[in-house]
């Protein structure tokens, strides 16, 4: 009985050894097996195609910010000259010679706009300048003697007046306007400066159809009116957030 016991164990043992034989050798790493490299591990998202440079990327690369760029003016005879960007420069042009700049940024077309606007104000000032210095004369000379009152020594507009107060009246009115129009000077003057500066600036500016700002005219409502004309004309804008 005892050798039949001994039998059964030594056929389980020997069915044991042959079933875990097979898994130990399994766990059991090849020597020449070659180790992975963890740098060269990729994920499985990780884009594997090449980057394909567009024409349209290539022009929007090479159009840099128009206010980084650096220009020299007045170089000459070895001199470097006055290193400035391209608004600057612009600026500097409109402000030497009115319509410099517009020309230097190639809107050739507000040229008439601009010397139309400084012709106008100019032309008034010179106008009542005239007028003013007609008007101080003529009063100078009926405070002297008011015999020459309307008479061709006043002028033609002083001798319209009948006394030395209608005369006086008009030397303020002419020197206000003449006043006036200084300041529309300078602000015609300063005006073209400030576009050439703004347009040098936008040169580069994305002015295609696709935009994230549209506008377009709409009617609106308004609150409070009739209800007849419920709605106004007005401006609708769009914004487009990417």
């Amino acid at each position: 009985m005892n050798k039949s016991y001994s039998f059964i164990a030594a056929v389980l043992l020997g069915l044991g050894l042959l079933l875990a034989g097979p898994v130990g050798r399994a766990q059991v790493f090849s020597p020449s097996t070659t180790p992975v490299d963890p740098a060269k591990i990729l994920a499985d998202t990780t884009e594997r195609r090449e980057v394909v440079v567009t024409p349209a990327a290539k022009r929007q690369k090479a159009a840099t910010d128009s206010a980084k760029r650096t220009e020299h003016m007045f170089r000459a005879f070895g001199y470097k000259g006055i290193r400035l960007t391209r608004p600057g420069k612009a600026a500097l042009l409109a402000a030497i010679l009115p319509g410099a700049g517009q020309i230097y940024n190639r809107r050739y077309w507000k040229l008439p706009l601009v010397y139309g606007a400084l012709g106008g104000v100019v032309g008034a000032e010179v106008f009542y300048q005239m007028r003013f210095n007609e008007f101080v004369k003529a009063y100078k000379l009926v405070t002297e003697n008011p015999k020459l009152l309307r008479t061709d020594a006043l002028g033609p507009q002083a001798r319209l007046y009948n006394t030395a107060e209608g005369i006086k009246s008009g030397v303020v009115f002419y020197r206000g306007n003449r006043d006036l129009f200084y300041l529309y000077c300078g602000l015609a003057y300063g005006l073209q400066v400030v576009d050439a500066l703004v347009d040098a600036h936008l040169r580069d500016f994305d002015v295609s159809d696709d935009l994230s700002l549209h506008w377009e005219p709409a009617l609106l409502p308004v609150p409070g009116q009739a209800l007849g004309l419920p709605t106004a004309p007005g401006l609708s804008f769009a914004l487009r957030v990417k």
